[in-house]
């Protein structure tokens, strides 16, 4: 969306109509006049930019955000120090007293926040959508879908992290949102995937350069992979999956660096990235993949020798170190596989690293992307997650026979000579996927969610080695879930009458 927002413009409206901060004290209609504002396509564009925005936000996709609850806590990436405070998510020492205290303006009471702001105002949207009579029929699906299927993916991710939550798909009173009880995260996820089926026959196939960092219709067929593979519906999901490799534009890169060049944004492989831009509106999630400089390098005697090295190509150690490979993922990342170097670095411009790091996800350049001003798109989906999820979902259904084709297709661009995979049982082949996906995709907002669904969690952590914190010691089954901010109590009690544990933490 870098070259057809209106900054200006974007802001005044957006802040009018969809303030967000009191969203729950606030009767929506009060902010602005919606008879007033959605009558042009211009107009509706605007809103659904502002929907776009709020997902830019440092508490879902513009800092640590979800990756917070999505990466951390798994078994490929960890911090390298103690930050402030211990984290609670990564600690497995989350309660209701400390969730609030999560790094201020990007934990889990904004998420929470933030993704019913966007239900709440998708709502108004497609209520107006219905009422409005200027808008020509293409425009007006256009608009309902991408509506429909930003609503959906805040609701993914809102069943993902809480389980059951409130769930409303009208243009409610805010009288009648803050007595709504918890609804089962079942019926919800069937009835978003009824959505996301909609939202796809509506989407576009493609993008227009000037549409750029918006969803196509292939976006909402991945959530709806990733939702019935949750639920264990192995043939919708491998259809699906199927849908996406066979009738999209999309296809794998023969480089897997390529994939992730700040330089190569909205390559072929990619299906969906947040679009950030330097000055404009700029991430810092990139900061805490990058080494810093005091950390770094291993003999702290050639650090100055190592700054001069890195400033003669106009780079730097400028990051946090907060999210680097985990001693478990650098032992066994094979040694021969392409994508390690993409995945661990131990040295660099011939200085052996105090720590590795994950350098398909850092950015070193001082001069296009200083510290907390990263212009880095924030890649969501990609077609090699597709092909690993098809994998899964055959083997499920028919053993590994007919899924090798699509994990062996990743595979490819990983050896040399190619070491397809061959000769494995239903479980080894399934143990063959956790291996697969751990490899190559690394750091990209998947792992938690994986090992969940799985329902190997606590397992993996009880056997994962850390660097800070002793998770394993602190897990419990309930940490698959968070606990709603309590202080959402005081707004709506029936979400506390309706789980008296709050999802196991009280």
């Amino acid at each position: 969306m870098k070259q057809y927002i209106n900054i200006l413009l974007l802001i005044t409206v957006i802040t009018l109509l969809f303030g967000c901060d009191k969203f729950l004290e606030e009767e929506p209609r009060d902010l602005a006049s919606p008879s007033n504002f959605f009558n042009t396509p211009t107009e509706f564009d605007l809103a659904i930019v502002g929907l776009y925005n709020i997902y830019k936000g440092n508490s879902l996709h513009g800092k640590i955000g979800l990756d917070r609850y999505y990466e951390n806590g798994a078994d490929i990436i960890g911090p390298n120090r103690i930050f402030g405070q211990v984290e609670p998510t990564q600690a497995y020492t989350l309660s209701e007293s400390n969730i609030g205290a999560i790094d201020q303006g990007a934990g889990a009471p904004l998420t929470w926040q933030n993704l019913y702001a966007i239900i709440l105002n998708a709502n108004t949207i497609l209520e107006q959508l219905d009422i409005n009579q200027t808008l020509t029929q293409d425009e007006r699906s256009l608009f309902e879908g991408q509506t429909l299927f930003l609503r959906s993916y805040a609701y993914y991710h809102l069943t993902n992290l809480w389980g059951n939550v409130p769930y409303y798909r009208d243009n409610l009173p805010i009288s009648e949102i803050q007595v709504l009880p918890r609804t089962d995260k079942t019926l919800i996820r069937d009835e978003i995937l009824v959505d996301l089926r909609r939202a796809q026959d509506l989407m576009p196939n493609s993008l227009s350069e000037t549409d750029q960092g918006k969803a196509t219709k292939w976006a909402a067929a991945t959530v709806m992979v990733k939702i019935l593979l949750t639920q264990k519906k192995w043939e919708q999901a491998r259809d699906k999956a199927l849908d996406i490799i066979n009738s999209s534009p999309h296809d794998l890169l023969d480089d897997y660096a390529a994939v992730f060049d700040p330089n190569n944004e909205y390559n072929d492989e990619n299906i969906w990235e947040i679009d950030f831009v330097r000055d404009v509106r700029s991430n810092d999630w990139v900061d805490h993949f990058t080494p810093r400089i005091r950390d770094e390098p291993k003999d702290p005697t050639q650090q100055n020798a190592l700054s001069a090295a890195l400033g003669e190509r106009s780079e730097g150690f400028t990051g946090y170190g907060l999210s680097i490979p985990l001693p478990g993922y650098v032992n066994d990342f094979p040694l021969d596989d392409l994508r390690r170097s993409q995945n661990i670095v131990t040295e660099y411009l011939g200085f052996e690293l105090n720590f590795p790091y994950m350098p398909k996800m850092w950015n070193l350049d001082q001069v296009n992307s200083p510290r907390g001003n990263h212009g880095d798109n924030k890649i969501i989906f990609r077609l090699a997650d597709v092909y690993l999820m098809v994998a899964e979902a055959e083997n499920e259904l028919n053993g590994p026979a007919s899924a090798y084709q699509y994990i062996n297709k990743v595979r490819e661009r990983a050896y040399e000579p190619d070491q397809p995979l061959a000769g494995l049982t239903q479980e080894t082949f399934r143990q063959a996927i956790y291996d697969e996906r751990r490899w190559e995709l690394g750091g990209e907002g998947h792992r938690r969610m994986d090992l969940i669904r799985w329902g190997i969690l606590l397992d993996v952590v009880k056997t994962t080695e850390y660097r800070i914190y002793n998770p394993a010691a602190n897990i419990q089954p309930h940490h698959i879930l968070l606990p709603i901010p309590p202080e959402e109590f005081s707004l709506n009690p029936a979400l506390l009458e309706s789980d008296p544990t709050n999802n196991g933490y009280r």
